[in-house]
């Protein structure tokens, strides 16, 4: 079951990086407009963060450096600054050929870096924007963040209904938001998606479960994505790109990364952090299992070629 799973499921990290090489690799009449539009894009969407102090020097991509990514899937609605209730931490290791992601439960119990209190990790983005979650992260795993890729969680509604709607295998019949989904696979337009991917209290598997069905959203969106062909459809997805994503990743970045670590996708372990709930003065919170992090956080060092 888990070969089928590392097979079946691409890295997070290749949901931007393939919508930009869908941009990138096309072809025909429109090729040459698809480049440099892809390239104005990217130029649109920077956001620069500090360098990490968790390493004593800088990555080189060119010299295929192992490197880490940060997923912030962030719920911003109108007249909210949102939070960041998706996060997954990835490491690159194209030497190993390998990818390990771990999903971070947003009740976790940690230190807000910056603000100096105890409270839900996905609280930091509220408190402090794209900074003061990298730097939480950083102190909560005890490894560097070396770039992020933030997605405004309400786009995913915009790139599926650009796209035509997509399919799932959805594992769980349940009914959120006015719109009920079965079991087995099943077709979702963009609301529906949305929808699919924002439950979590009904579900026994609770936050793990509604990141399961994010990834089948996403990678929903990368299998009908390849199959893009019309001028319209990938104008509407660069501007679904402009208005929603954010990163630090250039577009050299990117093309180096679809290049040089292509086989380090062929291998990816998903991991979860053990913990348990708690409530603290009647607010629940998850605490993860502090031999668990100690654990995690030494594979994830082992595949960035850090010291533990």
């Amino acid at each position: 079951m888990r070969n089928e799973r590392r097979k079946k499921k691409k890295t997070i990290l290749m949901v931007i990086l393939t919508m930009i090489g869908i941009f990138i690799l096309g072809t025909g009449s429109y090729a040459y407009y698809l480049w440099h539009k892809a390239a104005s894009t990217v130029s649109s969407i920077q956001e620069d963060i500090n360098k990490s102090k968790k390493r004593d020097s800088e990555i080189d991509i060119n010299k295929n450096d192992p490197f880490s990514v940060l997923i912030m899937g962030v719920d911003e609605r109108e007249n909210d600054k949102g939070r960041a209730d998706t996060l997954i931490y990835m490491t690159v290791n194209p030497k190993t050929k390998t990818t390990d992601m771990v999903s971070i439960p947003r009740d976790t119990y940690t230190k807000i870096i910056g603000k100096g209190t105890m409270d839900k990790i996905n609280h930091s983005y509220a408190f402090g924007g794209t900074q003061m979650t990298v730097d939480t992260v950083e102190n909560f795993l005890n490894v560097p963040v070396d770039y992020f890729v933030k997605v405004n969680m309400e786009s995913f509604k915009d790139v599926v209904d650009t796209l035509g709607g997509i399919t799932a295998n959805s594992k769980l019949a349940f009914s959120y938001d006015g719109y009920s989904f079965g079991t087995g696979k099943i077709s979702l337009n963009g609301n529906e998606a949305l929808a699919y991917s924002r439950m979590r209290k009904e579900d026994p598997k609770g936050d793990f479960g509604r990141q399961d069905r994010q990834r089948q959203v996403i990678e929903g969106i990368i299998n009908k994505g390849a199959n893009i062909s019309s001028v319209t459809k990938f104008g509407n997805m660069f501007k679904v790109v402009e208005n929603n994503v954010k990163t630090n990743l250039t577009f050299d970045d990117m093309w180096d990364i679809q290049s040089g670590y292509k086989d380090a996708r062929t291998n990816v372990t998903q991991h979860e952090l053990k913990g348990e709930g708690t409530k603290i003065n009647g607010v629940y919170y998850y605490k993860i299992n502090e031999n668990a992090l100690s654990s995690m956080t030494t594979k994830l060092k082992d595949s960035l070629g850090l010291e533990s």
